[in-house]
């Protein structure tokens, strides 16, 4: 894996990223403060699957 594919990865992730902060900021900020009241396995929990998701769709794609 390149350095470019790496950034330019991590640059297209910053930019969906900041879809949400720029487009609904009253919305994503209520996001953003149910999410700090959801007890840390359950935030895990969601990471796990996010990660496996997108490892899958890694493995898919090559």
């Amino acid at each position: 894996m390149s350095v470019e594919l790496f950034l330019s990865a991590f640059a297209l992730m910053l930019v969906f990223e900041g879809i949400g902060p720029l487009l609904f900021p009253n919305r994503w900020r209520s996001f953003i403060l149910k999410l700090a009241e959801e007890k840390p396995n359950n935030i895990r929990q969601i990471g796990l699957v996010l990660v496996v998701i997108g490892g899958i769709l890694l493995f898919l794609n090559n």
